[in-house]
């Protein structure tokens, strides 16, 4: 399988799990500024939607969304324990916090990317919304170690991601103290380390 990523975005979420969970990607850088891969293939042609994650399965199909691509490849090595047992209520409630981050979290930062499309106004609404979420994530992760409670899942590897994005955009996360904690914590998994440095990020 191939992993089309660019270094940092939301694509890093998954490569996290997949070396979490030991599922053997092919990473394939993409520029998102041209669409262009690495190798100059046009991205277009991979992914009509130009961006990343998209995760190419072995038969040629392409597939998108990070959440969903996070599922999957924790499906692959349910040994893990990046995501519970199909049926179960655990299953449920990680796929609400997969949810969350996407649409809480994630969307959350479009408007800092689009900041000139936005304008000021656009853009201090966005950070005013996501300070709402910040506090909600500070409050859980003060009863526990991760999203879900004491293990790592992928829920928590999505979070990681978008989160690191505070500091694109120079948002102050110090009065979050149990955020910033979990974000330390979560940076020193080894898989974490494994990816971020497979990105260049460190």
């Amino acid at each position: 399988m191939k992993l089309y990523y660019t270094p940092g975005a939301c694509s890093l979420a998954p490569h996290i799990a997949a070396v979490e969970a030991k599922v053997p990607l092919d990473l394939v850088k993409v520029d998102l500024a041209t669409h262009k891969t690495e190798k100059g293939e046009d991205f277009y042609q991979i992914n009509p939607r130009g961006y990343v994650p998209a995760l190419q399965f072995d038969d040629g199909e392409v597939m998108t969304e990070a959440q969903v691509l996070l599922q999957a490849i924790a499906d692959m090595k349910p040994e893990a324990g990046l995501m519970p047992k199909v049926g179960t209520r655990e299953r449920l409630r990680t796929q609400a916090l997969l949810a969350y981050v996407s649409t809480e979290l994630h969307k959350g930062f479009g408007p800092l990317w689009g900041a000139k499309a936005f304008g000021d106004q656009g853009v201090a609404a966005a950070k005013t919304n996501l300070a709402k979420r910040f506090k909600e994530l500070n409050e859980r992760l003060g009863k526990q170690d991760y999203l879900g409670g004491s293990s790592f899942t992928a829920a928590d590897a999505y979070a990681f991601t978008i989160l690191n994005w505070t500091k694109m955009h120079r948002i102050d996360l110090d009065e979050y103290p149990n955020l910033v904690a979990y974000q330390r914590r979560v940076a020193e998994r080894p898989a974490v380390k494994q990816a971020m440095k497979e990105e260049g990020l460190v």
